[in-house]
């Protein structure tokens, strides 16, 4: 994991990369697991879908709420 990157923990909300037809979109982190995650899709045409992506599709850690 890049050493400059806030880690991923249940709760935070990550930007994945884009596949297949589905563009690059937040999601909302519930579990977190050696080579997945799992949540619930916040932006896109996913929005509301849980999913298992891949923790590589993870680009960043979104800023929470201030």
């Amino acid at each position: 994991m890049d050493q400059h990157r806030p880690p991923i923990t249940p709760g935070c909300t990550v930007l994945l990369a884009g596949f297949d037809d589905i563009p690059e979109h937040a999601f909302l982190v519930e579990e977190v697991f050696e080579d997945l995650i799992t949540g619930t899709a916040l932006t896109g045409p996913l929005s509301g879908e849980y999913g298992e992506p891949d923790i590589a599709l993870v680009l960043r850690v979104l800023p929470g709420p201030n």
